[in-house]
């Protein structure tokens, strides 16, 4: 499906964001990207769309480079990559509906996608993956009316309205309340689930990642430093991925119960 070869990305600053990246995803799974800020996180996931344009490597998806592609022939790639933001990147004055069916806006005419004219199969598709996603209802609401929540459901919905062979997602859960951010991702791995589709997730939160990933890469200054199950993902692997630090919570694995903190101001 996805194959990463030699990818590196090294900014006009000098800032070497990636070096020498080697990823292959070869079945539907939800794959997490952890690691510190300036890590080569979000470099990652966009040099695979060329938001970002990549130094040097290959990009591969279902056989094509992605990298080698020109702007015609990069158009069309993206039509099979469904990217999804942190910022949501709805169009606030618009409904969720034709937010929605913005997805779709590269398979239709010009003419028809600036009147957001759509055939009535894919009117018939947004509708079913607003139930889906758990916006039944919600069609004619202004995406400026929803809840962070809400809009990233939208997105999401969106994006599957692509029918993408990939799924790309930078930070989805990082302006959400810690039980939205649960829903959000229980969601994405269900949807990876049904529809038989990977995704690659940009995600902090570690635990987000354990609980909801099928595998975690780690990456630190630009390098895979880890590359395995969420089970493997331990307190020593964690110190290699972010650097020294005490990923051991005060009073846990050790005898002596934590100290009280001082009451002085």
């Amino acid at each position: 499906m996805l194959r990463i070869e030699a990818l590196e990305k090294t900014y006009p600053t000098g800032k070497r964001a990636l070096a020498g990246v080697d990823v292959t995803i070869d079945r539907p799974q939800v794959v997490a990207i952890i690691g510190s800020s300036g890590a080569g996180k979000s470099t990652l996931i966009r040099c695979i769309n060329r938001l970002v344009e990549p130094t040097a490597g290959r990009i591969l998806l279902n056989g094509g480079d992605i990298v080698a592609l020109d702007r015609k022939g990069l158009r069309a790639a993206r039509r099979r990559i469904g990217m999804i933001f942190q910022e949501y990147n709805l169009v606030e004055r618009l409904t969720v509906m034709q937010n929605v069916l913005s997805g779709r806006l590269g398979y239709v005419g010009l003419i028809a996608s600036l009147r957001y004219r759509f055939p009535p199969e894919d009117i018939q598709s947004a509708f079913a993956l607003l139930d889906r996603v758990g916006l039944d209802g919600y069609h004619n609401q202004r995406a400026d009316a929803l809840s962070g929540g809400q809009r990233q459901r939208v997105g999401i919905a969106r994006a599957l309205m692509q029918r993408p062979d990939l799924l790309l997602l930078d930070e989805p859960t990082a302006s959400l309340d810690p039980k939205t951010a649960r829903q959000i991702m229980r969601l994405v791995r269900e949807l990876v689930s049904e529809r038989q589709t990977p995704a690659i997730i940009n995600i902090h939160d570690v635990a987000l990642a354990k609980a909801y990933s099928d595998r975690i890469i780690g990456l630190r200054d630009g390098v895979v430093v880890f590359d395995d199950g969420p089970a493997e993902l331990t307190d020593e692997v964690l110190s290699v991925i972010y650097g020294d630090e005490d990923w051991i919570l005060p009073g846990e694995g050790d005898d002596e119960p934590a100290p009280a903190l001082s009451s002085a101001s």
